[in-house]
């Protein structure tokens, strides 16, 4: 990747950045990498989550449920305490407006943006995965309630389906150039 000029001092030092968007839309990835350039901490959300319970994420959602795994994904999110982070969250935070309300508090949140194709593509077997779904629902219809509340939540949105990682790093932080 090419060395972008922007200087993450521009960024509040309390600043942090965090990603939302569907499983599958890169966060992760992109996370870790964008965290890398700034020279900044990421943080997976999903891996705090199985670090406070001891447990992987499938176990735990199968353990609590739909409801109660939202309620406790939503309270550990909202008590997030960093700064010059990278934030990758769970797909399902978006549920939680106490977690939102606290993301933003945190600084810009950007919206991963991924076409449905691709995420059936991605998501394919989502058994082992984690992913915060009610009985009975589709991926479909998952991604249909999800994006006007990924959209409502963001400052910045990133389509990712033709993205490669460095290149989405590479228009978030154009984005942060040019920010107020």
């Amino acid at each position: 990747m090419t060395p972008h000029r922007f200087h993450p001092q521009k960024l509040p030092e309390s600043a942090c950045l965090s990603l939302i968007g569907m499983a599958g839309a890169g966060k992760t990835t992109i996370g870790q990498l964008l965290a890398q350039t700034l020279g900044w901490a990421h943080l997976d959300t999903d891996r705090l989550i199985e670090a406070y319970y001891g447990a992987p994420l499938q176990k735990i959602f199968n353990g609590l449920g739909l409801k109660s795994f939202l309620d406790a994904e939503e309270k550990i999110v909202a008590l997030l305490a960093a700064k010059r982070c990278v934030i990758s969250t769970g797909g399902s935070v978006i549920y939680g407006p106490n977690a939102v309300a606290r993301l933003k508090n945190l600084g810009p949140v950007i919206y991963l943006e991924t076409g449905l194709e691709t995420i059936r593509d991605r998501v394919a077997d989502a058994a082992d995965r984690g992913l915060a779904i009610a009985p009975g629902q589709t991926i479909d219809q998952l991604y249909a309630e999800r994006q006007p509340l990924y959209e409502a939540a963001a400052d910045l949105l990133v389509e990712t389906d033709d993205c490669r990682a460095a290149s989405c790093v590479a228009t978030i932080l154009g984005w942060l150039e040019t920010a107020p």
